[in-house]
């Protein structure tokens, strides 16, 4: 069996059969890590969201923050902006299928055996892997339950940036998922910041990436994830970051996990 890591699809079906191919993905044996946002920037998020799921349990999709603005879309509770390119999902007849799949993916995927996890944006710093996943499940259970549009009705904000235990039960859902799925940098005591999205050293002096925080908890756990285009692809002992900005005119990359080996990138040819 091979395990490949691949970051933001993003509504890029070609790149994604390109890169299948060029892995020679089997899927009577291999395994797909996918960091999220399957949807949306580029044109064909039907087709990638019909890929995906048709590939079963040989492929593990987290939640990225374009995925859940498609539920929101779909529950009724956000309208779609003017960059958006999910209404083809929303319009198909398969609608109600493919959204009810969406909604019942992890927003955290944790191997306890190989030490290795996927999320779509990162871990806060001050959060061990077990809180994460805690805190993880909790939004997991409400995406999944009857409740679930009134959940992703309260999930746009950027406060609170610091978690605390006292929090209400929709600023901690809110925490959660802006923490998991929009992250970049956090400030030296480990709060989320929003406004800034380059490359390391882009950022004020007093903002950190995530994952060079001083203060990580679990920095012994091996964190794979997308989100962050502007960073691409950085491989290191303690983070996969997969996001190689194919629907920014970068490429779409598979990174081989185990066994590992080196990134296997293909061209984006829907590129915006």
């Amino acid at each position: 069996m091979s395990l490949y890591a691949i970051g933001d699809v993003q509504g890029c079906a070609r790149a994604f059969d390109a890169l299948l191919c060029a892995i020679e993905f089997d899927a009577n044996k291999d395994c797909l890590w996918l960091a999220g946002d399957l949807v949306n920037r580029g044109p064909e998020s039907l087709q990638v969201l019909r890929a995906v799921r048709a590939l079963g349990d040989r492929a593990i999709a987290v939640l990225g923050n374009h995925d859940l603005h498609l539920l929101a879309a779909a529950a009724g509770v956000r309208p779609p902006n003017p960059a958006d390119t999910f209404a083809d999902i929303l319009e198909a007849s398969d609608a109600a299928a493919l959204i009810d799949w969406l909604r019942h993916r992890p927003l955290l995927h944790h191997d306890v055996d190989a030490r290795r996890l996927l999320v779509h944006a990162g871990i806060p710093p001050g959060w061990s892997v077990e809180q994460a996943a805690c805190a993880a499940h909790e939004v997991e259970s409400v995406l999944r339950s009857d409740v679930w549009q009134q959940t992703l009705a309260s999930m746009y904000g950027d406060e609170p940036r610091h978690w605390r235990a006292e929090l209400s039960d929709v600023d901690r859902m809110r925490y959660t998922i802006n923490a998991l799925t929009r992250m970049r940098f956090c400030d030296r005591a480990g709060g989320l910041d929003f406004e800034e999205s380059g490359p390391p050293g882009s950022q004020p002096a007093d903002l950190l990436p995530w994952f060079d925080h001083p203060g990580r908890v679990d920095a012994d756990v091996h964190v794979v994830f997308g989100h962050w285009a502007a960073l691409g692809v950085l491989r290191r002992v303690d983070v996969t970051a997969t996001d190689s900005g194919c629907v920014w005119g970068g490429a779409l990359t598979a990174i081989p996990l185990t066994p590992p080996g080196e990134p296997i990138a293909v061209r984006c040819a829907a590129a915006r």
